[in-house]
């Protein structure tokens, strides 16, 4: 992480299927983000309520060659100074306006990444970000700072 606090730098939604483009704001259900549809049954459930991807990795895809940016990869939340994939499923994210998450898996990259690239599903393996539920919904807006809460923090403070 960097100096500053994690921030949301994109928020990206679609009818379903990438890519997902940008919006200013958003309300957040148990269900995800209202207009965010999803082309994939599978991913219709409340522990794949939202996608989250790190902009460093955005930019480090780019200096290795993919067309990709903010919401062309899927992921509902881009952020900055985040480093998602060295925390924990469990670790509860906060943002400014209230909004609050908790991650629950690493998101997988499949074949819907094709069209960028052939080789970009296996590019990013072990660096696509998370998946997470919701446990505050609301009102989020691109900008808004992030607290990072561990799950071990949870523990003590529950």
């Amino acid at each position: 992480m960097g100096n500053s606090p994690p921030t949301v730098i994109s928020i990206n939604i679609s009818a379903g299927g990438i890519p997902k483009l940008p919006i200013p704001e958003a309300v957040v259900t148990p269900d995800g983000i209202v207009g965010d549809g999803r082309a994939h049954e599978k991913h219709i459930k409340p522990t794949r309520a939202l996608s989250l991807l790190d902009e460093e990795t955005i930019e480090t895809l780019k200096k290795e060659g993919y067309a990709v940016g903010p919401g062309i990869m899927g992921e509902n939340l881009t952020v900055r100074d985040l480093n998602l994939m060295s925390l924990l499923p469990g670790t509860r994210l906060v943002f400014a306006g209230g909004v609050a998450i908790e991650l629950t898996d690493p998101r997988k990259p499949c074949f819907t990444l094709d069209p960028i690239d052939k080789k970009l599903q296996y590019a990013v393996l072990g660096r696509f970000g998370f998946m997470a539920k919701v446990i505050t919904p609301g009102l989020l807006h691109t900008g808004e700072a992030i607290t990072v809460q561990s799950p071990i923090s949870q523990v003590q403070s529950d």
